[in-house]
């Protein structure tokens, strides 16, 4: 897969689970919904510590 098109499916799932979900929800649940939609699209996703682990 090539760097435009992986790019596409990123922006397209980014969309689709703000859309679905709507605003206000934790970041943290918009994450597992992001990971999910872009594996569900072929993408494989590593998930690294987030800065809140950080504070």
């Amino acid at each position: 897969m090539k760097e435009n098109e992986i790019s596409f499916y990123i922006r397209k799932c980014i969309f689709s689970v703000y859309n679905e979900l709507g605003p206000g929800l934790l970041e943290k649940v918009y994450e597992n919904v992001l990971v999910q939609e872009l594996q569900n699209n072929g993408l494989t996703v590593k998930i690294t510590g987030s800065h809140e682990d950080k504070i």
